[in-house]
């Protein structure tokens, strides 16, 4: 084999090496950004549960006789709370 073989056969290589490289990276990008949309939905769902289980609770303290209402309060507020760190975990994420 001469030298300009050998020099082909080595390039020829590296290229072969350079592209299993780049599909390597392409598989790991697919993965991340379904990782993302995972992380993404999960975020969603929770909101959406936390806005859900929100509407419950302001139509419980719409319907509750005055008396009620008072205790019913409470776990209004820790609902909302839910709520709010749902949506400020949500925010911090899609920052990123």
């Amino acid at each position: 084999m001469n030298k300009k073989e050998a020099y082909k056969q080595k390039i020829e290589a590296e290229l072969e090496l350079a592209q299993a490289k780049l599909a390597e990276y392409k598989a790991r990008v697919k993965s991340a950004v379904a990782d993302a949309r995972i992380q993404y939905i999960k975020h969603v769902e929770e909101i959406e549960h936390g806005l859900n289980a929100a509407e419950a609770k302001i139509k419980e303290l719409n319907e509750a006789r005055e008396d009620k209402w008072e205790h019913l309060k409470e776990g209004a507020e820790n609902v909302w709370e839910r709520l709010r760190c749902a949506l400020r975990d949500a925010a911090a994420k899609f920052k990123h």
